[in-house]
């Protein structure tokens, strides 16, 4: 039974107000980002900050609507919301309609829903209702292999798309499992595949071969000399040299054109400002035009003689950075981190694993997102498509973290309970 039946009772005010401030700072730049003389009124629905607007007001319906469920009730339907979301994102594939040269969408009229967008919160509940059933080790393989199927099931959807970014968020959930119990060799592990795929962009193979090799050979010198130890070492050289050689089928097979040549401006095998790179370079012009106070709301030259693609969305941040400068930018991260330990400290203060986890989930997922999408902008990420939680303009993708939000919010009311 409830212990008290007002809607808003025991919330966390602080994550709603950090929303909120979040939501509105995002719909004040775009309107800047799209600005303009002719379309005055904010509910111009032809425009982006008026449709965005709209979005604010339902996600404010889709908060009362989670706060009205009974904080059991996602635990007891993560599974359904889980195989429903993968559902979507199967169907997506053979009924979704292309745009930008990615089938990402469902289309309805003039309504488009982005399922990947959802698929996100529905994992995370998935994850942490699987890992609060008694018993559950993630010392043992079935139920690390069990997780891992869970995080990436929706990732291996979402390739397909072709949307790497969005699948690449997936992985960031490695954490929970962290936090749950898995040991920190699996993300030293994951760093070390992602270092070598960087390395066999840069270096030839053959080169990296024999490095590698040099290298394990030096290990099993200096290491223990038993035929258990040289076992690992030979097997660990084995997968590494099968990654290095498998990098650049996947490189040149698996990614498109535009996300190969994105990847290789960064790492600085090519140069071409005025093409693929174009979007990075004008982004990274507007960012160090604002200067250490910026240009004044509305008055961003580079914004207004719309010199920045897609500036309302991935590249919202240097609409920030040009008419608010270093002020305005540092602002805006502060309040990401503020969001961040907040939602750090509810997921700790749970009584139960669900909670917890699908916590750290929430943190996970929004932490990638803010990292990624002004590493985007700031030139020191290649870019994938990744929008700036809460900010950037999208419906999808601000229902999507509403939920994701709202959903722990509302289980933070209810920790007084045992699910």
């Amino acid at each position: 039974m409830r212990q008290n039946d007002r809607l808003f009772y025991n919330v966390d005010w602080i994550s709603i107000l950090l929303f909120f401030l979040l939501a509105f700072l995002g719909w004040a730049n775009i309107y800047a980002a799209v600005y303009d003389e002719n379309h005055a009124s904010i509910f111009d629905l032809s425009q982006r900050y008026g449709k965005q607007l709209l979005w604010i007001g339902t996600s404010v319906l889709i908060i009362i609507f989670l706060f009205i469920l009974d904080g059991n009730l996602f635990q007891t339907l993560a599974y359904p919301i889980y195989i429903l979301s993968m559902l979507s994102l199967l169907g997506v594939l053979l009924f979704g309609k292309e745009i930008a040269g990615a089938r990402s969408w469902f289309v309805f009229g003039g309504f488009s829903l982005q399922p990947s967008e959802f698929a996100k919160f529905a994992t995370a509940l998935a994850l942490g209702a699987f890992l609060n059933k008694q018993g559950r080790d993630l010392s043992r393989w079935k139920d690390k292999i069990m997780a891992f199927i869970i995080i990436g099931l929706p990732a291996i959807l979402i390739i397909p798309q072709p949307d790497p970014g969005s699948a690449l968020v997936y992985f960031s959930l490695i954490l929970v499992l962290y936090r749950e119990g898995l040991s920190g060799s699996y993300i030293f592990l994951g760093i070390s595949v992602a270092v070598l795929f960087i390395l066999s962009l840069l270096i030839p193979t053959l080169y990296l071969q024999i490095g590698l090799a040099l290298i394990a050979l030096l290990i099993a010198y200096l290491g223990r000399r038993s035929k258990g130890f040289w076992i690992r070492v030979l097997a660990i050289l084995s997968m590494a040299l099968l990654l290095v050689n498998s990098v650049d089928y996947a490189f040149n097979n698996i990614l498109e054109d535009r996300h190969r040549n994105r990847i290789n401006i960064l790492l600085g095998k090519a140069h071409d400002p005025k093409g693929i790179g174009y979007n990075t370079t004008q982004s990274m012009i507007a960012i160090g035009s604002g200067g250490f106070s910026g240009k004044g709301y509305l008055n961003g030259t580079q914004t207004k003689f719309d010199f920045v693609p897609e500036q309302s969305t991935d590249f919202i941040f240097c609409t920030v950075g040009e008419e608010w400068g270093f002020l305005g930018s540092s602002l805006l991260i502060l309040l990401f981190v503020l969001l961040f330990f907040r939602i750090v400290q509810l997921a700790e203060r749970q009584k139960n694993r669900f909670a917890r986890a699908y916590g750290y989930a929430v943190v996970s997922i929004l932490f990638f997102h803010f990292t990624i999408n002004i590493a985007m902008t700031i030139g020191l990420a290649p870019v994938i498509g990744i929008p700036l939680p809460f900010f950037s303009y999208g419906g999808s993708s601000l229902w999507g973290f509403t939920f994701l939000l709202f959903i722990l919010i509302k289980l933070d009311s209810f920790r007084w309970q045992t699910l």
